[in-house]
């Protein structure tokens, strides 16, 4: 007499099937405004930096100072910082998604610092030949970079870890600028 113990579903009662492909359907939502948040935060410091080398000009001719022998090429300049400004928005994305922002704006300012002195560093060595001026931006944006980097680690270790290639091409930046004053 099982068939006696069942009872007729109502048709308020969610199916499996209708609640499965609504979780489906709330996890492709999300997932989808993530990766839009993400594009974002990588494509505007991208954007920015890009913008800030054309308006500088592709030529490191203001340099008047003997160049050391292992200086790169204007162009490696260029996909450097490209390249480290990208892995800084990614790490900054990756606080974001955890909130990082929200519970420590210090971060968020550190963050913008850290931007700023990114893209004035170029046109300030290269747009006007100012090498000291330069210098001195490289040690305040390995400061930034430095906070960035102890505050994302708290929130999370991967954004954490992504900062250090961008610390070891300021690092490089400031070296090669020293020699160049």
């Amino acid at each position: 007499m099982a068939s006696q113990d069942l009872r007729q579903r109502s048709k308020d009662e969610p199916t499996t099937t209708t609640t499965t492909t609504n979780r489906r359907a709330k996890r492709l939502a999300m997932a989808r405004r993530g990766l839009k948040s993400l594009s974002i935060a990588v494509a505007v410091p991208f954007t920015l930096t890009l913008l800030t080398i054309y308006l500088s000009g592709s030529s490191s001719s203001s340099i008047t100072t003997a160049k050391p022998i292992w200086h790169p090429p204007i162009w490696a300049f260029h996909v450097a910082s490209l390249s480290s400004s990208s892995i800084m928005g990614l790490s900054a994305w990756l606080v974001w998604a955890e909130g990082g922002f929200r519970r420590r704006p210090v971060m968020a300012g550190m963050y913008l610092a850290q931007l700023a002195l990114g893209l004035l560093w170029g046109p300030v060595v290269f747009g006007l030949g100012a090498v000291r001026v330069g210098l001195g931006v490289c040690v305040g944006l390995f400061v930034a970079l430095l906070g960035c980097a102890q505050g994302f680690r708290e929130v999370s270790p991967i954004a954490g870890d992504l900062v250090k290639p961008c610390l070891a091409w300021v690092s490089f930046l400031a070296l090669l600028n020293y020699r160049l004053v």
